[in-house]
């Protein structure tokens, strides 16, 4: 695992480069945001690569108990990935619903994660 920063006005942001899956529960995110918090980070870019593929199964509750988290602690996320394969109303009503806030994103680039 990689961690690029990027400076977003006065915000410093952890851009988080794997090429293996490391979300899988809640644990693993609180542990990954309590690492990139105490480093100075303020925002973390994951890519969609990097969630298990459980976390689109919204029955289980896993994406809700992990933005729940990044909500609770207030540091910003942005999911980087190509949701278009999504076609479960649900889910593409939870990226919806999560893309009218600021607190987490689901973006197709790194550059609108960064905006």
């Amino acid at each position: 695992m990689i961690i690029k920063t990027h400076h977003q006005k006065d915000r410093q942001v952890a851009e988080v480069v794997s090429e293996d899956v490391i979300i899988q529960s809640a644990e693993d995110a609180l542990g990954l945001m309590g690492d990139l918090y105490y480093q100075g980070f303020d925002k973390v870019i994951l890519y969609q690569e990097n969630l298990s593929v459980e976390f689109f199964d919204l029955e289980n509750g896993m994406a809700g108990e992990i933005l729940q988290k990044f909500s609770n602690y207030r540091m910003q996320l942005a999911i980087v990935g190509d949701f278009s394969g999504h076609t479960r109303r649900s889910v593409r009503d939870f990226i919806y619903e999560s893309n009218q806030g600021r607190q987490v994103n689901f973006v197709g680039t790194v550059a609108e994660a960064l905006l």
